[in-house]
């Protein structure tokens, strides 16, 4: 179906603190992955990377980023884009829960065939 109503979609269990939907994959017949997740702060992802790009939008609040060594922080209105292969992470750092969106161009973007952690480990609602 090309319109989605994101109040029904699913949501997957994630990390502690962190909330995911996937909005788009598989399921609407593409072949790429969106999703909408709220965090709240000190929740994030660890260092790791993909083979392929990501797009993270910032909706709310403020997140630290690593990307490639460097740390930012990025506020509500802002994108960060991770190409493949460059080491990245996040924590939020805001007072307020931060909200985000997220699109890669795979259908299976955390599992091992896309994602290599350096440090922590993928979600456990993640098949391997």
């Amino acid at each position: 179906m090309p319109i989605i109503d994101h109040h029904q979609a699913p949501e997957v269990p994630w990390r502690p603190g962190y909330r995911k939907w996937d909005i788009a994959g598989a399921a609407q017949g593409v072949t790429s992955t969106f999703n909408i997740s709220t965090a709240r702060t000190g929740a994030g992802a660890p260092i790791h990377t993909h083979n392929v790009d990501e797009i993270i939008v910032v909706m709310e609040g403020a997140l630290e980023v690593s990307i490639a060594g460097e740390t930012y922080t990025v506020g509500k209105d802002h994108t960060v884009v991770v190409p493949p292969g460059v080491a990245h992470g996040f924590k939020i750092v805001s007072a307020q829960d931060a909200r985000i969106m997220v699109f890669f161009p795979a259908l299976d973007p955390y599992s091992e065939k896309h994602t290599h952690y350096m440090e922590g480990s993928r979600p456990p609602s993640v098949k391997a």
